[in-house]
């Protein structure tokens, strides 16, 4: 079905769609409260409008300045409902690049609901608990796009993921594999009972830095939902309770620990090298 032309409006003054877009950018509530969220970045954009399960309210750009080739490409194509026209002081107020992006979108969030991940065979499906940065989340989702997972849980009052910090470092990845945002432990236990009716080989592995399971001893051939916990304080005891095994990476030198996002993209790794069969060569 054809989608409708986007309507145009012109925007030279601070007026509520300036006040929206700023507003989406930097503060959490809104963004709840409006279901929206704000996007900058070519790579973010390209996914954004390439995935048609991503409702996009608005592009904003500005009418003064040569567009690129890419520019065009995306309004020429646009399924937003908005195109706004903004002065260019307004567009550089609202764009984190030092040169001024030529196109900002707003997008919709879609539903927190567990269905929008992908039940496969040979799943591979991240859990995070309670994650406290925004980089080392957005980090994470484009780990596990890089490296074969089908869809990502974060559970608890965790960072933003729809901060634009997060979806900055996914490097555009926000739109290519589904993330959903758990509150409730019931909710999430009788996801993962229901998992394991339709997976029986399902295992849930989380990771801690005292574990006594080398990573490479665990066999990550089988379905894997795999659990790595907050940065500051690891797996909370609940996560701690659903997991199955914990493994561990085996540290060297004076560090006791990994980033959470290098150790969960380490781990990661080890999974595809298992299910690949690749040798574990330099």
């Amino acid at each position: 079905m054809k989608c409708e032309k986007p309507k145009t409006l012109k925007v030279s003054s601070e007026n509520q769609w300036f006040q929206r877009a700023e507003a989406l950018k930097r503060n959490r509530k809104k963004r709840q409260q409006y279901r929206q969220f704000f996007v900058e970045g070519v790579q973010s954009i390209d996914r954004l409008v390439s995935n048609d399960e991503w409702s996009i309210e608005a592009f904003l750009y500005s009418t003064k300045r040569r567009s690129s080739n890419w520019a065009q490409g995306i309004l020429h194509g646009s399924r937003a409902r908005w195109h706004l026209e903004v002065k260019d002081r307004l567009l550089e107020k609202l764009s984190d690049k030092e040169e001024t992006s030529e196109i900002l979108a707003i997008a919709e969030m879609p539903t927190d609901d567990l269905q929008r991940i992908p039940v496969q065979k040979n799943a591979l499906i991240l859990l995070i608990d309670r994650p406290q940065s925004p980089g080392n989340l957005g980090t994470l989702i484009r780990s596990c796009d890089a490296l074969g997972a089908q869809g990502i849980v974060v559970t608890g009052h965790a960072a933003d993921l729809y901060d634009s910090r997060t979806i900055r470092a996914t490097a555009g990845s926000f739109f290519a594999i589904p993330v959903v945002r758990v509150f409730s432990h019931e909710t999430l236990v009788s996801w993962l009972h229901n998992l394991r009716q339709k997976l029986a080989e399902l295992q849930i592995v989380g990771t801690s830095t005292h574990a006594q399971i080398h990573v490479s001893s665990c066999t990550f051939t089988r379905p894997t939902i795999l659990v790595v916990g907050n940065e500051s304080r690891g797996l909370s005891r609940w996560c701690l309770d659903l997991c199955d095994s914990l493994v561990g990476i085996p540290m060297a030198g004076t560090a006791s620990s990994l980033n959470v996002a290098c150790a969960a993209t380490a781990i990661l790794y080890e999974v595809q090298r298992q299910r690949l069969g690749w040798k574990n060569e330099i």
